[in-house]
């Protein structure tokens, strides 16, 4: 549901038009409007943006089954749910036929309205979001480009997640962002904040490792003397967040008993302090991200079910720098003048060979990796040309450590030879090497060298042997 959907009540009878309200209310949504006369539903719709009409079919001057037409003629888009004393078929039949959402009869358990109410919000909202994302995506266009603005790229897959994030920032309802270890899923994240235009703040918090008590005072707080030591009311980062954000990171690390209390505070969108027995409603939008396979733990057992497709209702996936190199110029020249500032030197010139060195290199680390790279090699630069030792020496030191990490009998998918039955000779092996070095590098020598642990005569030695 969106924040800003309105539910209008039509009912000649005030009774039920006040314990509607009050049950509505009760279930978060505050903006509802009621009408005890039906002639005057039609001039609020011209004046005000209505998402759901909840109405009686028995009323003076307008009945509801008249007014049912004019909304479906004039306003086919508002969602419309039938509440009356009626308990005949065929009426209900021609209600639904007409285009109404759900037939309720009166008395109505709450249980059962308010369901209702939740699923025709929910299905108005998900019905203006495709609307939106279709108008961004034929239009090419963001709506607010500076709440991307220190996300630095020219990557049409993310300029894609830009605009989908732009169409449902506005939502209350979880977003899941999954990507590797680097990518920059809180900066993501933070994006969805801004574009959100919640008056609360951004609150973000690593839930690894945190057990259940931690976990509980953290998020929920506690009360003066729910434990020993609890000398004051501590206010938990659910309540700091209230009309603003509440980001959850890591959490394909979060233990079971706590995925519990997480869909909890998901369905019911309540709370309970430590030490307290009186609720606290929960306002915060909850976006949470993970660079785990949240479907392989689900599959294993490690991660709830229920609790994953509660928090995919959202799901942006940031794909890794590896799969959008296109990027590397435009960060290397961020981070670069970053660094200068930070470290109050003058920016450095780039050597031509920078960009094809790092193209070469796959970053498990993706966009923090670089950015530590960058800032290293910033430090320990002098004055002149930025030099290319501190890339080509990480970039080496993270091969063995990849190399160890590997199986003694890998054999790289990517290579040309097909074992089968026999090794490759050296000769061959030397021969796939400098070839696909030179490949990777683009023709560069001494890059190529770098990646093959040769010196760039001795790779030049064996580039002429070949040619002979």
């Amino acid at each position: 549901m969106n924040e800003k959907q309105t539910v209008l009540l039509v009912d000649d009878e005030q009774l039920i038009l006040y314990g509607a309200d009050l049950a509505i209310r009760s279930a978060g949504i505050a903006s509802v409007v009621t009408l005890d006369d039906s002639r005057k539903v039609m001039p609020l719709l011209a004046d005000r943006d209505i998402s759901l009409i909840i109405l009686d079919l028995t009323m003076p001057f307008l009945s509801g089954k008249e007014l049912m037409e004019k909304i479906g003629r004039e306003h086919p888009e508002i969602a419309v749910i039938v509440m009356t004393g009626s308990n005949d078929l065929d009426t209900a039949v021609q209600c639904m036929k007409a285009g109404a959402f759900d037939y309720l009869v009166k008395p109505v358990e709450q249980e059962r309205f308010l369901t209702s109410v939740t699923r025709a919000l929910e299905v108005r909202s998900l019905k203006d979001e495709v609307m939106c994302l279709k108008q961004h995506l034929l239009e090419n266009r963001v709506q607010y480009a500076p709440a991307f603005s220190k996300i630095i790229t020219v990557s049409k897959n993310i300029q894609s997640l830009f605009q989908y994030l732009d169409v449902i920032a506005s939502s209350p309802q979880p977003v899941l962002i999954t990507g590797d270890t680097g990518v920059g899923k809180e900066l993501f994240a933070q994006a969805v904040h801004n574009l959100s235009k919640r008056t609360g703040q951004f609150i973000a918090v690593n839930t690894a490792g945190l057990d259940e008590t931690v976990f509980s005072d953290t998020l929920f707080g506690h009360v003066k003397g729910a434990y020993t030591g609890a000398d004051s009311r501590r206010t938990g980062l659910i309540e700091k967040a209230a009309d603003g954000t509440l980001f959850l990171d890591e959490i394909g690390d979060l233990k079971e008993v706590l995925q519990v209390k997480l869909l909890r505070l998901l369905q019911d969108q309540v709370y309970y302090p430590l030490g307290s027995d009186a609720p606290s409603r929960s306002e915060a939008r909850i976006v949470v991200a993970t660079n785990q396979n949240l479907q392989e733990r689900m599959e294993a057992g490690a991660f709830r079910k229920d609790l994953y497709y509660r928090l995919r209702y959202h799901h942006i996936h940031i794909p890794p720098l590896r799969e959008r190199k296109e990027d590397i110029p435009l960060l290397v020249d961020h981070f670069l003048e970053e660094a200068a500032v930070a470290l109050n030197k003058s920016k450095p010139t780039v050597p031509v060979e920078l960009i094809a060195l790092l193209n070469s290199y796959d970053f498990p680390g993706n966009v923090r990796e670089l950015g530590a790279m960058i800032y290293e090699a910033v430090a320990c630069h002098a004055r002149g040309v930025l030099s290319l030792t501190i890339f080509r020496e990480q970039i080496m030191e993270q091969k063995r450590v990849s190399r160890k990490k590997s199986a003694p009998n890998h054999v790289d998918p990517g290579s040309r030879f097909e074992i089968q039955g026999r090794l490759p000779t050296l000769k061959e092996a030397e021969d796939y090497l400098v070839s696909e070095s030179m490949r990777r590098a683009q023709g560069n020598q001494g890059i190529a060298a770098a990646m093959i642990g040769l010196t760039r005569q001795a790779l030049n030695k064996r580039l002429l042997r070949g040619m002979k």
